[in-house]
């Protein structure tokens, strides 16, 4: 996410907005957001993205519904080709979360870097098939 580099030499955070039973949204589906005002289409955001056009629209489709509203206006084929744009709430819902994203990265800055320090450079060289995983019961 946002100017991070993903080498290991830097951390990131990864932020999900959890709305309850309304639905979930994260990097994943903000930047099939801004795939789709990219391409000008569903399926132009899908090959952009490295997935099934049913996989975008199904996506598309949850974002509606946990937003109550549409978040992508598509358009039928035809003489004007048909197409998909963000509609002002989609719009909306990518500068919030992108705006939210940045003030946390911003504000855990020092504590990423803190963290990062903990760590020795000889973990980024460690086979990953040698590594232990610990599940961590959340709260």
């Amino acid at each position: 996410m946002a100017g991070t580099e993903q080498d290991g030499s830097q951390a990131r955070l990864w932020i999900k907005v959890d709305l309850g039973a309304r639905g979930q949204v994260g990097p994943g589906k903000i930047a099939l957001l801004k795939a789709v005002a990219d391409a000008g289409s569903i399926s132009g955001a899908a090959r952009a993205m490295g997935m099934s056009y049913r996989r975008a629209w199904l996506l598309i489709d949850a974002m509606n519904k946990t937003c109550g509203r549409a978040v992508v206006e598509t358009r039928i084929g035809g003489p004007e080709r048909g197409g998909a744009v963000l509609t002002g709430l989609g719009r909306e819902l990518v500068e919030t979360f992108e705006a939210i994203h940045a003030q946390a990265e911003q504000a855990a800055g020092t504590r990423l870097r803190e963290l990062l320090c903990l760590m020795p450079e000889a973990a980024d060289a460690q086979d990953p098939d040698d590594a232990q995983s610990v599940e961590v019961e959340k709260p």
